[in-house]
């Protein structure tokens, strides 16, 4: 009977499944108010000011809503503004504004965009970043022009040249997004044509993108002898995929000296698994020589394959003399095949001629092609990693933070009122990915009562283990990221929101306020009911809870404020006594001692009273079960809380024409997919994540959904009546790709540690170990006597 029991859902989808749809519902549509508050507050803003739309206008709006997420990852804000409802003066009034759109930048107007120019999604992306990049990305037209940037960049940082036939396409976003990434390391620059390609030996009727690295920073094995920096170029397609694997290529060693077999060195590690490596072997009496020769081929051969030098005077050495060089190719296997050369150059003439066959061969099983390249990096453990990864070079700046150490810890604790404290680790993905939104959270904080701080927990580790010769406030920290708040002489308290800059910011923001707050006149009950306590959180409604009581002695006063102190930065929460309590409670009707909860979502309707708790933990599920939506629509964020419940779900998926709520579940239609098997027709009724089993039912399509026909489906499922329609999956997390499966790569490198085993044969081992035990036990008392015994 438990699952009889239901919690009920509503999912919102996009009808029409994964068609496009010709509207700009999603576009966010700024209201005049709406767009200057966002001007004042110096955000970067992407705004096209709508008048009549025309079909033309219709398709640019339509990109424009898919350049708004990308943007975002840019720090950008894109919407509309509709001039029709409320004028914008300057941008509503005149015939230019119609084909136009605005970036603004610090407060006013940056740059004005023709339509002709933004197009579709890449032309977006890419014009706009390159407007906001036109002092970190230089543009050279001749070879003098480039020789002069050479010259600036000569010992201070190396080029990165990109040449697009024309701005606004795919390879000039990709030139531009790792711009965005790469800017503080490299200095980039654009071509899109003129003399300086024939410097660079490009056909100007080339219908190709291009890639050049320049080598201009100082580096002991660089040869600076001539007034040019010496240059690689890209070989594969220009996507943002393969410029980030090529910088990475260009940060490798030139030349690697190894002491081992080639047959015994390790393949490429991430992130240069698809690169090959090439061999040389080197004598003591021609070491210095060797090691001439192999940085001169090591050159040639750079963005290409790694080269290493094998010293043969190490015992580990068993390459017969005959062979001078050796290679090994990726993906094909760990062979390393030896050859005997008479030239250098018949190792540059292997790799190229593999590259060409890699060109004209579609399907070759060589090494992985773009698209496949593409398809491993998505994979790389999960989209969080992949985005760390491809940003890595990125190191966000720390400044607006304070970085605590065991030394300082205590110190910097005690001299703020509310330390916000981040614990991460620099090589969990996650961990760096919120760490973006941390400081931009510090950034919006700079100059209030809060100090914004990190501890890298992969270098102090004692201070992350709250192990000190002083008192820590807080347990050893076990997850990562992990973001505690801190006050002096006070517990810590956990965050346990959303990993986002704006859940984080409203969370502090609320956790400023008393808790609970102290409410000794009639203004401020009503204050403390109505408006919030900043004005950054205007438009956000909070849930309240308010406690009455009698006195403030009244022995449920303690569990209130222990509850409430729990509740700090969810909600708000209030506290009445006295006199004015009893003048409220006769008011409205109730009676003393009183619990009162403000669920956000229930406006207009009388609070839920909670019944008498004997506990500040009981009182606390009281509070959450009461803030429950009773059909709420299913997000990330309050999934956990209804799962926690122990009831099956019954779950509303329900079309765009069926919405009456407005809300919107993006992974909607991928959960009912995955359920079951395919598409049903919307809407649709599921029950599912039953305690007694992983069976999934389906409601029979096309009929009508009223009470009386659901109460029946259900109580046949509870009879036995109705066939599944599908099963949960299982929780099985395997690796996305064969490099992430580390327990299989350590059974290979040690074949005698404990090989990785199939549920079935784990338990085959356990029926062998009991038996063995039961066997045991009728040998001696020894064993019962000695827990250390050896079975």
């Amino acid at each position: 009977m438990m699952w009889m029991c239901v919690a009920v859902f509503l999912l919102w989808l996009r009808s029409g499944g994964c068609t496009e749809k010709a509207n700009t519902s999603e576009l966010i549509e700024y209201t005049a108010a709406d767009f200057y508050e966002k001007l004042h507050s110096g955000k970067m803003m992407f705004i096209y000011f709508e008048h009549q739309v025309s079909p033309t206008i219709s398709l640019f709006l339509l990109e424009l809503e898919k350049s708004a997420d990308a943007l975002q990852d840019y720090g950008v804000l894109v919407g509309k503004v509709n001039c029709d409802k409320k004028l914008v003066q300057a941008y509503c009034t005149q015939e230019r504004e119609r084909h136009t759109a605005f970036l603004f930048r610090g407060g006013k107007e940056f740059l004005g965009f023709d339509l002709d120019t933004v197009f579709d999604v890449n032309s977006i992306v890419s014009e706009v970043l390159f407007a906001i990049l036109r002092e970190e990305v230089k543009y050279v037209h001749t070879d003098t022009d480039l020789l002069a940037m050479e010259k600036a960049a000569r010992g201070k940082k190396d080029i990165v040249l990109g040449y697009v036939r024309s701005l606004g396409t795919q390879e000039h976003r990709s030139m531009m997004e790792t711009a965005y990434v790469y800017g503080s390391k490299y200095q980039f620059i654009l071509i899109t044509g003129g003399p300086v390609l024939k410097h660079l030996g490009v056909d100007e009727s080339s219908p190709s993108s291009q890639v050049w690295f320049l080598h201009c920073r100082v580096h002991s094995k660089l040869p600076l002898s001539s007034e040019r920096c010496p240059l690689t170029r890209m070989r594969k397609p220009l996507s943002t995929l393969s410029l980030h694997s090529f910088l990475q290529l260009m940060e490798a060693p030139l030349v690697s000296e190894v002491y081992d077999d080639p047959s015994s060195v390790q393949p490429p590690q991430f992130p240069y698994q698809q690169t090959p490596q090439v061999f040389l072997f080197s004598r003591p009496a021609t070491k210095q020589q060797d090691l001439d020769t192999a940085t001169a081929l090591a050159w040639r051969l750079r963005g290409l394959a790694l080269l290493l030098l094998v010293h043969r005077q190490s015992p580990a050495v068993k390459t017969p003399d005959e062979y001078n060089a050796a290679y090994r190719l990726p993906e094909k296997s760990s062979e390393v095949k030896y050859l005997t050369l008479n030239d250098h150059d018949e190792v540059l003439e292997l790799f190229t001629n593999q590259e060409k066959e890699e060109e004209d061969e579609e399907g070759d099983e060589g090494w992985l092609e773009d698209d496949e390249v593409d398809s491993h990096f998505a994979k790389l453990d999960d989209e969080i990693a992949a985005s760390v990864y491809e940003n890595r070079g990125n190191l966000p700046d720390m400044d607006s933070i304070t970085q605590l150490t065991t030394d300082n810890f205590h110190t910097a604790i005690s001299q703020s009122s509310l330390t916000v404290a981040l614990f991460y680790l620099k090589w969990d993905a996650v961990s760096m990915a919120f760490l973006s939104s941390f400081i931009e959270v510090a950034e919006r904080l700079e100059g209030s009562e809060v100090q914004m701080s990190a501890v890298d927990c992969g270098e102090w580790t004692d201070l992350c283990a709250a192990q000190s010769s002083l008192p820590i406030p807080f347990q050893p920290i076990t997850a990562f990221p992990c973001v505690l708040l801190l006050r002096p002489k006070e517990p810590a308290q956990l965050y346990r929101g959303m990993l986002g800059s704006e859940a984080l910011h409203r969370f502090i923001l609320l956790s400023l306020q008393a808790s609970p707050v102290l409410l000794s006149t009639k203004e401020e009950v009503t204050s403390f009911l109505q408006e919030v306590p900043h004005p950054e959180l205007a438009g956000y409604h909070p849930d309240r809870v308010m406690g009455l009581f009698k006195t403030q002695l009244h022995t449920g006063v303690s569990l209130f404020t222990e509850a409430a102190k729990s509740l700090r930065g969810e909600m708000l929460t209030g506290l009445l006594t006295n006199g004015l309590a009893e003048k409220w409670a006769a008011e409205h009707s109730m009676e003393l001692p009183a619990v009162l909860v403000f669920p956000s979502w229930r406006a207009h309707t009388p609070p839920s009273t909670l019944p008498a708790s004997i506990s500040s933990e009981e009182l606390l599920t009281h509070i959450h079960s009461a803030l429950l939506h009773p059909l709420p629509e299913l997000t990330v964020e309050n999934l956990p809380s209804f799962l926690s419940l122990g009831k099956a779900l019954l779950l509303l998926f329900v079309g765009e024409d069926e919405d009456e709520i407005g809300g919107r579940t993006p992974a909607g239609m991928s959960v009912l997919g995955s359920y079951l098997g395919s598409m049903p027709p919307l809407p649709a009724l599921v029950l599912t994540h039953l305690p007694s089993g992983d069976e999934i039912y389906q409601f029979p399509p096309n009929t009508p959904i009223v009470a009386s026909s659901v109460l029946q489906w259900l109580q046949r499922i509870q009879g036995g009546a109705v066939s599944a329609a599908g099963m949960l999956g299982e929780d099985s997390w395997p690796p996305a790709v064969e490099f992430l499966d580390f327990l299989k790569i350590m059974d290979i490198q040690e074949p005698d540690s404990a090989q990785q085993q199939t549920p079935e044969e784990e338990e085959e081992e356990e029926d062998s170990k009991e038996e063995d035990v039961d066997d045991s036990s009728s040998h001696s008392d020894t064993f019962h006597n000695n827990p250390h015994s050896e079975l």
